[in-house]
């Protein structure tokens, strides 16, 4: 990385080396004069070698799973708790003759539904993930799944299709002894949600789907000695990544622009979480920009910083004109190679320990999540209100797309928050949405479904800086889904997320409007985008 246009200049004043001993040594004062919510969470420096060990315990339990007859693992969790197993399977597949996998990390009631329809649950083990235990979308979906499978194989047998996936002494490993879940696997302590997908939270889904986990961990134990304390910071592939990204932050290029090959286009879902959780609070950050249409260099602003993951011997010859244009017009471009889908597992470290560098350049603590406490606090009061009066509350906002389109500044993004079950269609006007507001004022732009999205960009949204544009889009539910033990529906528990996500942006003074569709309707919304000025 020696050859990054003036590398030395750009990191004059910060004493790099010095940061990655310390925190090789686990020295809170990187980021923090507090040790809270730091010393207890550097547990993932060491994953690499400590999982390893129960590769043997993993494969073993895996052909357990195989050998009962089990035909789907579906796993309940949300952020931390399921994106990393999601890239690994979305970016690594199935072996053969493996159970069928799918994940449920939203509470619209359709996405609940489709999963439903797509499984046997007698014949399914569900993987609970949740590292408190407290998650209340975790919480629900076990109940709704716990119900079902009783149906189905009795109340006595019901427990051996269940898998906990948490913390030692939370409240999920009481339940799964209480409960007689077939097996729970407790995490180190010291590992921080968004930073465990080489613990037990990525690695038990992984390989239960026939990932061959070892060498994930084998490619992330290399990456780790390349990024040692000794390790000059020029031959250092986290620390200069990390550098990189923090000190062109500090420059104004704080649009962190993800590029991929196609085969490795899932990484920025979790990629996207560990950014912005890790590194937007404190009214700063860095925005990651991920899935945006690739477009013309003069539609791109000056705030930008592109990274493209590449993986060799994948289709990138449209990819590689794309990047080259965008690099010779001027942009900071960084290229990372990847020599196969297994080296995920080494960028999967390198990412991790580049975002704890990047965090101590401006003083940032990557581990805290301190501002998405305010939405799950709003979301307890609607619903509380839903009980005491049988109706969500109402909210006076925006609908008006061109309003929020006049308050663009310089240097801002439009997010775009879609709280609907998956669609192709709403996608594709989402990215044509973007592509005209890139066209027409040159800001980034992102777009996530909720409420996921509360366990991802929802930290850098409250706490990061006050560029944001905020569109929300809601759509009716289809079904109308029993939560089980709580007098609401999964549809008002999915409402009230939206509605506790509003209010909370608002309080925040943050620019926001919220288009609200009937089921389905998709074609209303893409007439608006077509009619945006």
């Amino acid at each position: 990385m020696t050859d990054f246009p003036a590398f030395g200049e750009m990191l004059d004043g910060v004493k790099l080396q010095d940061i990655v001993a310390r925190i090789w040594h686990k020295d809170h004062m990187v980021w923090k004069p507090e040790p809270k919510e730091i010393t207890n969470r550097l547990g993932w420096l060491v994953l690499p070698e400590t999982m390893k060990e129960k590769v043997p315990e993993l494969t073993s339990f895996a052909g357990e799973v195989r050998s009962a007859g089990y035909r789907h693992v579906v796993l309940l969790g949300m952020g931390g708790a399921s994106l990393g197993a999601e890239v690994l399977h979305d970016t690594l597949g199935s072996g053969r003759g493996y159970p069928d996998f799918r994940i449920l990390d939203s509470t619209v009631p359709d996405w609940v539904a489709a999963v439903t329809e797509a499984i046997d649950p007698a014949h399914t083990i569900f993987l609970v993930s949740s590292k408190s235990g407290g998650t209340i979308e975790t919480a629900t979906f076990y109940r709704y799944f716990r119900g079902l499978v009783e149906q189905s194989v009795g109340k006595e047998r019901a427990g051996r299709n269940f898998v906990a996936i948490t913390d030692a002494g939370s409240s999920l490993a009481g339940l799964a002894e209480e409960a007689g879940f077939c097996r729970a696997f407790l995490n180190p302590e010291d590992v921080g949600g968004r930073y465990s997908v080489l613990s037990y939270f990525g690695l038990v889904p992984a390989a239960l789907t026939g990932i061959d986990i070892k060498t994930i961990l084998g490619r992330a134990e290399e990456m780790k000695r390349h990024c040692a304390a000794d390790v000059p910071v020029q031959e250092n592939p986290g620390a200069w990544l990390g550098a990189l990204i923090g000190t062109f932050a500090r420059r104004g290029k704080d649009k962190l622009t993800l590029v991929t090959s196609s085969s490795v286009g899932r990484f920025g879902l979790w990629l996207e979480q560990l950014i912005a959780e890790s590194l937007g609070k404190d009214g700063t950050g860095i925005i990651p920009v991920m899935g945006e249409p690739i477009m013309a260099p003069e539609d791109y602003g000056e705030d930008r910083l592109f990274v493209y993951l590449r993986l060799r011997d994948d289709n990138n010859d449209d990819m590689d004109e794309a990047i080259e244009r965008i690099r010779s017009s001027g942009q900071d471009v960084i290229t990372l190679d990847l020599k196969d889908k297994y080296d995920i597992g080494a960028e999967l470290f390198r990412w991790e320990f580049a975002t704890a560098v990047a965090g101590a350049i401006p003083g940032i603590n990557p581990f805290d999540q301190p501002d998405v406490q305010a939405a799950k606090d709003a979301t307890g009061r609607v619903l509380q209100e839903f009980q005491d009066t049988g109706q969500l509350p109402s909210l006076e906002i925006s609908e008006s797309l061109d309003e929020l389109m006049s308050e663009i500044r310089k240097g801002d993004y439009l997010a775009i928050m879609a709280f609907t079950k998956q669609m192709p269609e709403l996608e594709e006007t989402c990215a044509e949405l973007r592509r005209k507001v890139m066209e027409k004022h040159r800001i980034a732009t992102t777009f996530g479904y909720g409420p996921r999205l509360l366990h991802s960009t929802g930290q850098l949204h409250k706490g990061g800086p006050n560029t944001g544009l905020f569109l929300q889009v809601t759509m009716s539910h289809e079904h109308k889904i029993p939560v089980p033990g709580a007098p609401y529906t999964f549809d008002i528990l999915a409402d009230a997320q939206a509605l506790g996500d509003l209010q909370t942006l608002l309080a925040l003074k943050r620019r926001v409007v919220r288009i609200h569709l009937d089921s389905g309707d998709t074609a209303t919304f893409a007439r608006i985008v077509s009619d945006l000025a």
